[in-house]
């Protein structure tokens, strides 16, 4: 992203803008301006609110309604945002805050001319809210355009490409806030850039190459395991989900140390880079969208540049288990039985529970680098989105405290997590009759949390472990919301930054 932001504590109605971000709450005979837009009330001589009124406000969140300034401030608009009600116990919600700020600055970015120079006077008077605005307002400036042709298009494309932010606040540690939400935007930005590329584009051996840069540009280490290597290195589940591609699978593995670390934080991600279902063939209206299977896979690549970009003091690797799940005379066949990586064998029932086999391995893999946690994150199951919905991704492990302490990092990051259990009498369904387990269940009931139980057999005793679901909140099909663009949505990454920041050494 080349959006660009800076903090500054002048009066936001002297700027020489383009336009004035601010908020707005909801109650009483009219809408209430939110903290940070008093100054610019005032500019109206008090009647902000009221003309938000004949408007049709109402201050519900993520609500835009753009004022022609005629005068009152530099800027010739100001661009106004519901907030909800006004908190009556403490600051606005830093959640609140950036999903305002982003849906403002995609109202602003879809005009002709492109969102310009915008100044954000929106509540911000903890380094916490100035992150969430900062996260927000720069996500909110997002756009896919690698597919797009036309004059048009590329003139809103490069005028959205330069857009200059500035955050009125006071807040002490507001410049740190906003580096730290620069670097974060930059990595669900990231993330979406991969989910959103076509699958044509974005082969198992491509995700390699790029990644190969990014631990370059990061001073990350790197390996790469090709399919010579893997079928050498006992790495069935890749092999056998990508023996029907033309497109033979990966293993990337990427590592980041700190001198001062004393923790250390593993990382596994799904990186099915196209999911036809293979010979369990996908139905049409299923496949639409399956370019987005990598979702995992590019969240933890972002995730481990923005640990070394933050200089987190931690240790940290990554694990992008890569493959192309096609169906062809050399796919494998449902009754198959894979061995992956660690001697274990899987029947494999269903070709389109493919996640789980890629997975296997890096898990396993995983483990010999003896980390105090192992993180996995993986677009699994559809039974997820039958769950928790489209926005909501699973959190599952095998240490209470664990699942408790990821979704604490994920409220923190502003990510909807829901803590989901493993039940043990799961397993039983995922016995095999020629094989140690099987890779479905006989049943379709809890198929996420199954899902879930099947990775669980590849923990060793002892080793602390979570996995996240993010098969729904990982692609929007919908229209765009608060600071989420429609296609490839970055879920996961942010929350992989913060865990490894709760693990950093003081």
């Amino acid at each position: 992203m080349s959006t660009t932001l800076s903090v500054n504590t002048e009066s936001p109605n002297s700027l020489d803008a383009d336009a004035i971000v601010v908020g707005y709450h909801s109650g009483g005979d009219a809408p209430e301006p939110a903290s940070g837009a008093h100054t610019v009330d005032a500019a109206f001589s008090g009647g902000l609110g009221s003309t938000l009124s004949l408007l049709g406000a109402s201050g519900a969140p993520e609500e835009v309604h753009t004022i022609a300034s005629l005068g009152a401030v530099e800027a010739p608009v100001v661009v106004a945002v519901g907030l909800g009600p006004a908190p009556t116990d403490g600051p606005v919600d830093p959640d609140v805050l950036s999903r305002a700020a982003g849906a403002a600055l995609r109202s602003l970015s879809s005009r002709p001319e492109g969102a310009g120079r915008v100044v954000l006077a929106l509540p911000a008077t903890t380094a916490e809210q100035v992150g969430a605005v900062a996260l927000g307002a720069r996500l909110g400036t997002y756009s896919f355009d690698r597919y797009r042709t036309g004059e048009k298009a590329r003139e809103k494309a490069a005028k959205n490409a330069t857009t200059t932010l500035t955050l009125i606040s006071e807040a002490a540690g507001a410049d740190d806030a906003a580096e730290r939400a620069a670097v974060l935007a930059e990595a669900v930005a990231f993330t979406r850039d991969l989910v959103n590329t076509a699958p044509a584009d974005l082969v198992p051996e491509d995700l390699a190459t790029t990644a190969q840069e990014i631990a370059q540009q990061a001073g990350l280490e790197i390996e790469v395991l090709d399919e010579r290597a893997l079928a050498e290195g006992g790495y069935g589940g890749l092999t056998g989900v990508g023996q029907g591609s033309a497109n033979p699978p990966r293993l990337i593995r990427l590592s980041y140390s700190h001198p001062e670390a004393t923790k250390k934080v593993a990382y596994v991600g799904k990186g099915i880079t196209f999911d036809s279902g293979g010979l369990s063939l996908k139905p049409a209206g299923g496949m639409e969208w399956m370019k987005s299977d990598m979702s995992g896979a590019a969240s933890v690549l972002a995730a481990m540049r923005a640990i070394a970009t933050l200089g987190v003091k931690v240790n940290a690797v990554g694990y992008l288990a890569v493959a192309e799940n096609m169906p062809s005379g050399t796919a494998q066949r449902p009754s198959d039985v894979l061995s992956v990586y660690g001697g274990k064998t899987v029947e494999v029932l269903n070709t389109d529970a493919e996640g789980r086999l890629v997975m296997a391995d890096a898990l396993v893999r995983a483990q010999e680098d003896e980390p105090d946690l192992v993180v996995d994150i993986a677009t699994l199951t559809g039974a997820q989105l039958v769950a928790l919905g489209t926005r909501v991704f699973a959190v599952m492990s095998n240490d209470d405290a664990v699942r408790e302490a990821v979704v604490a990092s994920a409220t923190a990051e502003g990510e909807p997590s829901w803590p989901m259990p493993l039940p043990a009498e799961l397993r039983a369904g995922l016995d095999s009759a020629v094989a140690d387990i099987a890779n479905v269940a006989g049943e379709r009931w809890g198929g996420m949390l199954s899902a879930g139980v099947f990775l669980k057999e590849f923990i060793e005793e002892g080793n602390k472990w979570a996995h996240l679901d993010i098969a729904g909140p990982s692609f929007n099909q919908g229209g765009p919301h608060g600071h989420t663009s429609k296609g490839g949505t970055g879920a996961g990454t942010r929350t992989l930054v913060r865990i490894a920041e709760d693990h950093a050494t003081a």
